[in-house]
């Protein structure tokens, strides 16, 4: 009997080893990237689609907002809004010469959707490195519908010298996928 017991306590331990060591399985990719309904400045380069959530519950977009359209945005809110030279000279020191990233997640479960799960590298036709992020910051999902939880940051982009295509890759540890994406930089 205690050799069946510990035949079947190695047997479970290798099997639950070899399970934690086992890759997500990949991404389905487009034979050509595909534009962003969202964001015309990304191109899908994995399948991410809405169809997808609801067989996996695993979605993650990027949208990109160069400087030139942020200071569009800051300078149509100072119109509207009616605000001071102060308010509008905090807001444009606070935009980042690089512009933006915002990276949304659509997971189920709110600790799934985690966004330190994420790691995001960058990097340009050279493969010179031009951001790379370890771990986004930490928080748990908001509902958003039926059983999937969102969580969404927003990444200060770095400046590149002049428009170029930037692969950008975001690494889902928690479900061991890749997702890849060109980013229109400017």
């Amino acid at each position: 009997m205690k050799k069946l017991l510990l035949i079947t306590l190695i047997l479970s331990s290798t099997l639950a080893a070899s399970a934690q060591s086992m890759a997500g399985k990949p991404r389905k990719k487009y034979a050509f990237p595909k534009k962003d309904e969202e964001s015309t400045y990304v191109l899908n380069v994995t399948k991410n689609t809405d169809e997808e959530a609801e067989v996996d519950a695993c979605v993650t977009r990027v949208a990109y907002l160069p400087y030139v359209d942020l200071l569009a945005q800051i300078n149509e809110l100072k119109r509207i809004n009616s605000w001071a030279d102060t308010t509008y000279q905090r807001r444009l020191t606070q935009l980042p010469a690089g512009g933006q990233l915002t990276v949304t997640m659509y997971r189920r479960g709110s600790k799934n959707a985690d966004p330190s799960y994420l790691s995001l590298l960058a990097k340009n036709k050279a493969g010179e490195e031009l951001l790379n992020l370890p771990e986004l910051p930490a928080g748990q999902g908001r509902f958003w519908n039926r059983d999937l939880y969102m969580s969404k940051r927003v990444i200060s982009f770095v400046k590149v010298a002049s428009e170029q295509d930037v692969s950008l890759t975001i690494n889902d540890a928690k479900t061991k996928q890749n997702f890849e994406y060109i980013i229109k930089a400017q």
